[in-house]
């Protein structure tokens, strides 16, 4: 495990309805989204790795679909300086996972029909009124990286 991130497993409560599952409680979470997306990845792709500066990501893996979440722990100052960890999350264990600043981080969906994520980070992309620069190192585009999602 890297120290600070924090998986949290997700309860699936099933009726003849459907499911419900709750994601994010504020007395429980001990975080503060200020944002959230939900995003679609296709089959053998991958997201990141990149990481962030100042930026926390609460990363929401309920499925359909499944990843394999890659984190790597650049922190200097972190007892886990270093360490590399992977999971399988979404469908499979559907889980919440929280990132903090300095961790690289990428995921790359395993499932034929691809696979859904939400993300509530604790910064505006882009700041206020999307006029800022974006916190983030994008470890993807540069061929040098030690960080590779194969």
């Amino acid at each position: 495990m890297i120290d600070g991130v924090i998986i949290k497993p997700l309860e699936k409560f099933v009726d003849d309805r459907g499911w419900l599952m709750e994601i994010y409680r504020r007395d429980a979470d001990n975080y503060q989204p200020l944002m959230s997306y939900l995003s679609y990845t296709k089959q053998n792709v991958a997201r990141g790795p990149h990481e962030h500066v100042g930026q926390s990501d609460f990363f929401v893996f309920p499925g359909p679909g499944d990843f394999i979440l890659h984190l790597w722990d650049r922190r200097e100052d972190s007892a886990t300086k270093g360490e590399k960890m992977e999971i399988r999350v979404g469908e499979t264990e559907p889980c919440a996972v929280i990132v903090p600043p300095g961790v690289v981080h990428g995921y790359k969906c395993v499932s034929p029909s691809g696979a859904f994520s939400v993300n509530l980070p604790d910064r505006l992309y882009k700041g206020e009124n999307k006029s800022e620069v974006v916190d983030e190192i994008r470890w993807e585009s540069n061929p040098d990286s030690p960080y590779k999602i194969e």
